[in-house]
């Protein structure tokens, strides 16, 4: 019998309620309330600085992401109709869906391309500062190996814990860590926690709190909780039609060239596979011809998209919910070594998801609209770190100094300083503020600086990185 009162529980840093769905309760209004979570209405989905409101946003993404969570849940309780679970069903349901609502928070202005520029700008300033400090050598290379590592959730972990210090309970956390190896570690010789680990799940900065949630939610080293693979899952079938609508909505494909790419696609992957699976081209095939025989311009699309999606979106939550029971136990202790629609390739919901993420990374993803957007990104980001670079060149005393109000060579680093988060500020205080005696302080505040820089930057929305970015090159 998996017990989740051992998962679902009321435990958090500070101030702990005795009942359990107060507890999830108090979550729910914590994440919406959170400025973190209302930026992502400034965030790139796939098309940056989009000013029609229909496309989508990293907050619509998460609300749809989050619906999906939902129904996942509400399905799996309702298969595997235990008494004991489902005394706790609310806290079950509502963990899931607001794990989706969380899970982008991370995410830095412009998507990947931004965790990329973030990532090649700190390899170059870790060169140029980190690993030029006397010290530690083994400590350098770990925190440079963890300040290279920028992941959204990584720094969603960072976000609710360090930043908004949301006091989220341990389960609510506990669901958005999607990885299990922090960003200074390398991947495990263990193959059976090979996916578990593909990328960083949380930061050198935050090792002790999720090392102490853990053991207090029973999470074993390297294992997931639970119910971070219903996220997972719900992220994963939300992308389907939502890059296809909005490539749609921006002009870049139509009704009748979805359909033909649906198509060729099918062929070409059951051919990969040496399958026959026509699941997918089915529901196409058929709502196709009925929206075009029953629907007038424009209204063909709506109708197709909608059937399209609804009758998809039944057939993936019920698979990924048979999933899950059926591996309830290695998903349980969090061990399950694969996300929930990547366990069975030749499974006709598999190649289904393969089929339109193809068709997303050829004909969206490669659209020039698109990569230009990525461009333009990719320079604004790696030129607000060159602006601020002059706050990474002092040394622990001359940044102290200027943090008291005192004056230093550097001219624009007090105009530089005072642009950064409050918030943010404190963060770092409260961080380096153990340090004193410490025989790696140098190296261990630096860190911090750097991981100050990389919160105030990543933590821009879209439009503000383009403001602040203009401002600052006049």
């Amino acid at each position: 019998m998996n017990d989740y009162t051992t998962k679902l529980t009321t435990h958090r840093e500070f101030y702990p309620m005795s009942d359990l769905d107060w507890s999830v309760e108090s979550d729910r209004g914590r994440i919406i309330s959170t400025p973190a979570f209302r930026r992502l209405q400034k965030r790139t989905q796939v098309f940056a600085l989009e000013l029609n409101a229909a496309v989508r946003s990293r907050l619509t993404h998460s609300l749809e992401v989050s619906q999906t969570a939902r129904f996942i849940a509400k399905t799996i309780l309702k298969k595997l109709d235990d008494p004991h679970l489902n005394t706790m069903a609310n806290a079950f349901v509502s963990t899931s869906e607001m794990a989706s609502l969380l899970h982008d928070i991370g995410n830095p202005p412009f998507g990947h391309f931004g965790e990329t520029a973030i990532n090649e700008w700190m390899e170059k300033c870790c060169d140029n500062y980190l690993m030029n400090l006397y010290g530690n050598e083994k400590l350098k290379e770990k925190l440079k190996k963890d300040l290279c590592s920028y992941d959204g959730n990584a720094q969603a972990i960072r976000i609710v814990h360090k930043l908004q210090r949301l006091n989220l309970s341990y389960t609510q956390t506990a669901s958005i860590i999607k990885y299990t190896r922090g960003a200074f570690e390398d991947k495990s010789e263990d193959d059976s926690f090979s996916y578990l680990e593909k990328k960083p799940g949380y930061y050198f900065s935050e090792k002790d709190f999720v090392e102490n949630l853990s053991e207090t939610l029973a999470i074993k080293p390297g294992h997931r909780f639970p119910l971070t693979y219903i996220m997972e899952a719900a992220d994963d079938i939300s992308y389907l039609s939502a890059d296809i609508e909005d490539a749609v909505d921006k002009g870049i494909l139509t009704l009748d060239k979805i359909y033909e790419l649906i198509k060729v696609e099918s062929y070409k992957v059951n051919d990969k596979y040496g399958t026959n699976e026509t699941m997918l081209l089915d529901i196409v095939e058929d709502n196709y011809f009925k929206a075009k025989s029953k629907e007038d311009e424009p209204y063909q699309f709506n109708m197709f998209l909608t059937l399209t999606r609804a009758q998809l979106i039944y057939k993936l939550v019920n698979y990924v919910s048979n999933l899950y029971i059926e591996n309830h136990d290695a998903i349980f202790e969090g061990s399950f070594n694969n996300a929930l629609l990547e366990f069975d390739k030749f499974h006709e919901c598999s190649i289904a998801i393969e089929i339109l993420q193809n068709i997303s990374v050829e004909y969206i993803y490669s659209n020039t609209q698109v990569q230009e957007l990525e461009l333009k990104g990719y320079a604004i980001i790696q030129g607000l770190f060159d602006i601020y670079e002059p706050l990474l060149k002092l040394t622990t005393y001359e940044f102290e100094m200027l943090l008291n109000g005192e004056k230093i060579k550097c001219l624009i680093c007090k105009n530089l300083l005072s642009r950064l988060s409050k918030k943010h500020l404190v963060a770092y205080k409260k961080s380096v503020s153990t340090l004193k005696d410490n025989e790696n302080e140098d190296i261990l505040e630096w860190y911090y600086r750097a991981r100050l820089v990389i919160d105030y930057i990543s933590g821009m929305t879209d439009d503000y990185s383009l403001y602040e970015y203009q401002a600052l090159t006049a």
